[in-house]
């Protein structure tokens, strides 16, 4: 089925006066998006019931920690998908490539789905999961590239910055989905039929969505060989200075990123587990934080437009690494909803801003010809190196220290890092906006 709608013909090629084909494009690019997050996203949610059917053990935190290793196990494999579907990107199109990444993620959530308990069949059932879990990180190893590089070609100059930001605005949307599907489930489901089959039913909503997905990438217009007016800060040198700081940096920034992201995403096993609140109140934990992510990660790209690249991701990057700390004292004091909900709702909304900004600055700092691929594949070891151990590591810590602020740590020496990246990362707006940015930068 993938290879049905890989084989067209990559025109018609999206040309800068046509807004309206633009529009068409981002959203559709935007989408297609957002269903490959929630599937591969939704695994986190249902961590415990995972563990539970595939990885029975005595030890509730030896099951969790099984379930939750299965997880990273789709980050081996994502700088694989980088390297492969995003030099496929380079050199035939942004969209086959994001259609065959689609296709092979639907796939593998469909076999994560099915997959019968370890109670019935054995050991085939973990050994089928983690399979599953390896195609999806092949899948979304290819993703992220050739997505945020057709989103800034679609988009004219002075736009681009809020296109790029409906990659990780969408992003959260499919976190906002996936913690909606678990909210919904634990309000309606009994806790063994939540353990049992429920989170199965979370996963085939993200599956049943692969004829929508398919037909709605396939019909998009190809931006490869789209002239880009004005032309990017980096020339299309493929080894020049600028390119391998904006890659090195971008590494730093993306690994930031990413341990912030997945700390979050572990917010409703930590407020289960952890602070032993109710099981609706951790659901909501995420979906609350994750809808106020969808409103910031838009402003964040809006303000980049506006202000350049450098001052969006630096003084809010600053004010979320001074609010970490004291926001996770107070939820892990408390435990009420109130600081569930508001303050880590708020935490969210600032810490979300800058990698808007980021996004669009790195995407305009890399030459067209390796676009895609350098940024997936910088894109993929970041996440596979601290994506796949960031909620194992806080588990971890949490379990060794009994310190219930040890995620408040890990985000602190996450932020503090990407802050530093950013403070070298060169401007890369438009020139109008890049000299007013210049003179006030910090």
């Amino acid at each position: 089925m993938a290879r049905q709608f890989t084989r067209e013909r990559l025109e018609p090629v999206l040309v800068t006066a046509d807004e309206r084909l633009t529009s068409r494009a981002v959203l559709g690019a935007t989408i297609g998006n957002i269903l490959e997050f929630y599937d591969f996203g939704t695994y986190s949610f249902f961590a415990i019931q995972i563990g539970q059917a595939f990885f029975p053990a005595t030890d509730p935190f030896a099951s969790l920690m099984l379930s939750l290793a299965t997880f990273g196990a789709g980050f081996v494999t994502r700088p694989i998908g980088a390297i492969v579907l995003g030099s496929y990107a380079d050199r035939v199109g942004r969209r086959p490539a994001m259609t065959a990444s689609f296709a092979m993620m639907s796939a593998a959530i469909l076999v994560l789905a099915v997959t019968p308990s370890y109670e019935t069949i054995g050991i085939a059932a973990p050994s089928l999961a983690i399979f599953a879990r390896l195609l999806q990180g092949f899948a979304l190893g290819g993703e992220v590239g050739p997505t945020t590089a057709y989103l800034m070609e679609a988009a004219p100059a002075q736009a681009r910055g809020l296109a790029v930001s409906f990659q990780p605005a969408s992003q959260q949307i499919a976190a906002t989905a996936g913690a909606l599907v678990g909210e919904i489930l634990s309000l309606t489901m009994t806790s063994e039929a939540l353990n049992v089959y429920g989170w199965r039913i979370a996963l085939l909503l993200g599956a049943g969505t692969l004829p929508f997905g398919l037909w709605l990438r396939s019909a998009l217009p190809e931006t490869l060989h789209r002239p880009e007016v004005p032309p990017p800060v980096v020339q299309p040198v493929r080894r020049s200075p600028a390119a391998r700081r904006v890659m090195s940096l971008g590494f730093v920034i993306l690994a930031s990123c990413t341990i912030i992201t997945y700390v979050t995403g572990y917010m409703t096993t930590y407020a289960l587990n952890t602070l032993q609140v109710s099981a609706p109140l951790a659901f909501a934990t995420p979906l609350v934080s994750n809808t106020v992510g969808i409103a910031a990660a838009l402003l964040g790209g809006w303000l980049a437009d506006r202000a350049g690249r450098r001052h969006i991701m630096i003084w809010p990057q600053i004010t979320a690494l001074l609010m970490t700390y004291p926001v996770f004292l107070w939820i892990a004091e408390s435990r009420s909803a109130l600081a569930l909900l508001g303050g880590f709702g708020a935490l969210t909304l600032i810490g979300t801003i800058p990698y808007s900004a980021f996004y669009v600055s790195m995407a305009e700092g890399l030459p067209k010809n390796i676009r895609g691929s350098a940024f997936a594949t910088i894109y993929a070891f970041a996440i596979a190196i601290f994506g796949g151990t960031a909620q194992p590591v806080v588990a971890w810590l949490i379990h060794v220290t009994g310190n219930a602020l040890a995620p408040a740590w890990y985000m602190l020496a996450a932020s503090a890092a990407g802050l530093c990246a950013m403070l070298m990362m060169p401007e890369t707006a438009p020139p109008k906006l890049q000299s007013a940015a210049n003179k006030s930068s910090p």
